[in-house]
């Protein structure tokens, strides 16, 4: 292998460590915040409701669809790629197999979650009525 592929290498998974790193302490510190201010509220005897309003869970399903397409697409890139006179090697085409895979595993999330939703909303209008 050559030396320069390797520091490039390191380069893109040193930046990847450290973005992953960087979200991470960033939702810790999130949390960790968000806790205390659920101590202190109890301490006080506020109610929790008063504290931080419960965000609706909205439509999960389009995102989870969304993903799964994404992940499609970027896994039929790889392939593609793969087709390319140049590769060497099969690592692009099992990256394209396991983008494909998740693609495939989060669309079908979305389809089973959107049908999910839609039994709950209509069960909902059923017992208000």
């Amino acid at each position: 292998m050559d030396i320069e592929a390797i520091v490039i290498v390191l380069i893109v998974f040193s930046a990847l460590t450290a973005s992953i790193v960087a979200i991470c302490l960033a939702t810790y510190s999130a949390k960790k915040l968000e806790h205390k201010q659920i101590i202190a509220a109890i301490e006080k005897g506020t109610p929790l409701s008063e504290l931080k309003p419960l965000k609706p869970a909205g439509l999960l399903w389009i995102r989870y669809l969304t993903a799964g397409v994404a992940l499609l697409i970027i896994g039929l890139g790889f392939g593609l790629m793969r087709l390319n006179i140049f590769t060497q090697g099969g690592t692009k085409l099992f990256i394209a197999f396991v983008l494909v895979a998740i693609g495939m595993a989060w669309l079908i999330r979305g389809l089973l979650y959107r049908k999910y939703q839609l039994r709950i909303q209509s069960s909902d209008k059923n017992n208000k009525v």
